[in-house]
């Protein structure tokens, strides 16, 4: 039987309507799953309340799941296949360290060399308003760029820098940055990559990326600004308004996505999300 399907923007993304995760999953009935997954990008599931396990158990079937250890600090103390993206305090009343996960635009895992191939971010808790996702599309994008552009950007590597975040380093704190640099060094990706399952060309950039392999940041600025803008374009994205036990599922490979903080921050906003292991991709960058 066919899937119920519906559109969630122009650019990318379907609700699969008639999926419950508590109850047994075919090979074709996720046979199915997976084809509109590649298809529109971006896949939601309503009302999925499940646990934990079931949470993994699920993400599995798109392969490999990644252990956090490139983000010690954020992963679940009794799950490592789950990373926590949540403003809950910790245990000893500090700040968490994922508070502020995602404000900028990127790609999840674009800073190693095993870039995620798909990601699956689980609600939990959410305040009243905002903390809404925007997700953009990478092969839309690209394929609206002119020739002469494609040409230009052919060959190009983008340096790809964790630990940064959209906030002031000092709250960020210098240590823990620190640490997330010494276990993920900059990493050179191409600035067009092929997706390895449809074939098609798409950016992978965003704002983690500061300077092109070979250039300076003054010289790489310019096109590297003009690039994100393009992408993230009106036509290009899709806002997602998060219900409780929504959980989404996007392509690393050809989106990008960025985590609004338009909210109270003293609502409780609570994630938790698997990262697929994508095919190996970039190279360290020595003295980046």
């Amino acid at each position: 039987m066919a899937l119920k399907l519906r559109r969630l923007s122009n650019a990318l993304g379907a609700e699969i309507c008639d999926i419950d995760l508590n109850k047994p999953m075919s090979e074709s009935t996720f046979g199915e799953i997976h084809r509109v997954f590649l298809d529109h990008a971006i896949l939601l599931l309503r009302g999925q309340n499940i646990s934990r396990e079931q949470h993994i158990e699920f993400s599995r079937r798109f392969g490999e799941l990644d252990d956090h250890k490139s983000l010690p600090s954020d992963r679940h103390p009794d799950y490592p296949e789950l990373l926590l993206v949540t403003n809950r305090p910790n245990a000893d009343g500090t700040p968490s360290e994922s508070r502020y996960t995602g404000r900028l635009w990127h790609t999840d895992l674009s800073y190693t060399t095993h870039p995620a191939l798909g990601s699956l971010l689980k609600c939990y808790e959410l305040p009243e308003v905002g903390g809404d996702t925007l997700f953009c599309n990478m092969t839309m994008a690209y394929d609206a760029l002119s020739g002469g552009m494609k040409k230009l950007i052919a060959d190009l590597h983008g340096i790809h820098i964790s630990g940064t975040r959209k906030i002031n380093q000092q709250d960020a704190g210098e240590a823990r940055r620190a640490e997330v640099l010494k276990l993920n060094p900059p990493i050179a990706q191409p600035v067009v990559r092929i997706h390895p399952e449809t074939g098609r060309k798409a950016l992978y950039l965003g704002e983690k990326v500061k300077r092109f392999d070979g250039m300076t940041e003054a010289e790489s600025k310019p096109l590297i600004d003009y690039l994100n803008k393009h992408a993230t374009q009106p036509e290009f994205v899709y806002r997602h308004q998060w219900r409780q036990h929504d959980i989404v599922v996007w392509d690393n490979r050809c989106t990008m996505h960025q985590a609004l903080g338009d909210f109270d921050e003293t609502r409780l906003r609570h994630m938790e999300r698997t990262t697929v292991m994508g095919t190996p991709s970039g190279y360290v960058v020595a003295g980046a």
